[in-house]
C-alpha cells in the first residue's frame, strides 16, 4: 500500500468542509473561526485509492488537528508517526525547533511515544512540547529562585500599559511574601509592544527588591494555552482554555518554583478575564491559594484605575488625567511616544 503526503489549502473550494467532515469522523469537533484562522499549513495523508487516511495542521509552532483513520491494524500507528514527522520537518525547515501539541487526552501516549512531554492535562485537552528551549530552560532562565522556607507569590499580567492599579496589586503581594514572581504576557498583540510592556513594568517596580519581573513566554496566558484571551471566543471555549492555562501554571510553574500564592485583581469590565479568575480559584487551590484584591480607585472618585482608561486617554488625546492612573515612568513614556501610540490605537 502506497500512501502519500499532500498539502491542503483550507480556503480553496470545498476543502475546509471535507477536512472538517474527516476530522469529525475521527472524533475532533472544535472548528471555531479563531482556531481555523490561526492555521498556517495543513497536510493530508492519501492512500492509493485517493482516500484520506490522516491529516495534521500547524499553527505557529503548535501541531493541531492531527488525526488518522484507525482500521484496527498497525497502519494507524505508522500513519500517526509519518504525519508527526512530516510536520516536524516542515517546522524545522522554517527554523522552528521548539514544538507544542494541543490535542485530546486520548492521543497523549501516542505523542509521548514520539518524544513529546506532557505539560498540562484536563479532561478536555492537553498540551505537550518537544525541543528546546523547553519549560525547564524557561524556569532556569529566571534571575532569582526561592530559598528554602521562603513564602513565594506570583502574578501574571498583560499591563497594557502598567498602571497604578497594577502597582497596587503587586505591592500587596510584595508585602505578604518573601519573593514575588511577576510574569508579563509575551504575546505581541497589544497597543504597547511586549518589550514596551515588560520595560514599563520593570521601571514601575524597580524599588520593590523582592519582586522578580520576567516574561511569561509560551507558558502563561499565551496563544498556546489561552488563545481566547486575544481572539474572542464563546464561553465554553474560554472555560476549556482557562482550565488548561491554570493547570499549566500549577504543574509547571507554581509547583517547581515553590509558588504558594497567586494574586489577581477583581475584574468588573472583562467577561473573559472574570471567567479566568473564576477558573484560577477553582483549579489552583489547595496547592496555590488565589488572593483576589479589589481594584483600586482614582483618589476622590468612583473611577476604577484600568489600562483601558489609559488607552482611552491616548485615543482622545487628553493626557491631563494620566497622573491619576499611571506611575511617573509610564506617564513619561506615553508623553514621549504619544504620536506613535496615538497612530497605533487609531489603526487598531
Amino acid at each position: 500500500m502506497t500512501e502519500s503526503i499532500q498539502d491542503l489549502s483550507l480556503t480553496i473550494g470545498n476543502n475546509r468542509n471535507h477536512w472538517q467532515d474527516f476530522l469529525r469522523d475521527q472524533g475532533l469537533t472544535d472548528f471555531t473561526d479563531q482556531e481555523i484562522s490561526a492555521i498556517d499549513r495543513t497536510v493530508v495523508l492519501v492512500d492509493d485509492q485517493g482516500q484520506w487516511v490522516g491529516t495534521g495542521s500547524v499553527a505557529g509552532q503548535t501541531i493541531k488537528y492531527l488525526a488518522v483513520v484507525n482500521d484496527g491494524t498497525q497502519n494507524a500507528g505508522a500513519r500517526f508517526n509519518r504525519l508527526v514527522s512530516e510536520l516536524e520537518n516542515r517546522l524545522a525547515q522554517a527554523g522552528i525547533f521548539h514544538l507544542f501539541v494541543f490535542t485530546k487526552p486520548q492521543y497523549q501516549s501516542s505523542f509521548e511515544h514520539v518524544g513529546f512531554t506532557t505539560l498540562a492535562k484536563t479532561d478536555w485537552g492537553l498540551i505537550l512540547e518537544k525541543g528546546t528551549p523547553d519549560i525547564e530552560a524557561f524556569r532556569r532562565s529566571l534571575p532569582v529562585h526561592a530559598q528554602p522556607g521562603q513564602r513565594v507569590g506570583a502574578l501574571v499580567m498583560n499591563a497594557n500599559p502598567f498602571t497604578r492599579g497594577h502597582r497596587y496589586l503587586v505591592e500587596q503581594a510584595a508585602q505578604e511574601n518573601d519573593l514575588v514572581y511577576l510574569f508579563v504576557v509575551s504575546q505581541d498583540v497589544s497597543l504597547f509592544t511586549a518589550a514596551e510592556r515588560l520595560n514599563l513594568v520593570r521601571a514601575g517596580m524597580a524599588d520593590l527588591t523582592n519582586v522578580v519581573v520576567a516574561r511569561g513566554g509560551d507558558y502563561m496566558v499565551s496563544y498556546l494555552s489561552f488563545p481566547a484571551y486575544f481572539i474572542p471566543g464563546n464561553e465554553e471555549t474560554i472555560r476549556y482554555q482557562t482550565a488548561l492555562d491554570a493547570e499549566l501554571f500549577k504543574q509547571q510553574i507554581a509547583r517547581p518554583l515553590g509558588i504558594s500564592r497567586r494574586y489577581i485583581g477583581t475584574e468588573p469590565q472583562s467577561p473573559t478575564t472574570n471567567l479566568y479568575n473564576q477558573t484560577l480559584k477553582a483549579r489552583l487551590p489547595p496547592e496555590v491559594a488565589v488572593i483576589e484584591v479589589d481594584r483600586v480607585q482614582v483618589s476622590g472618585s468612583n473611577q476604577v484605575i484600568s489600562a483601558s482608561a489609559v488607552r482611552a486617554l491616548i485615543k482622545s488625546g487628553d493626557l491631563d488625567g494620566l497622573a491619576d492612573l499611571v506611575p511617573e515612568s509610564t506617564g513619561q513614556f506615553i508623553k514621549n511616544h504619544y504620536q506613535d501610540l496615538h497612530e497605533r490605537i487609531l489603526k487598531g
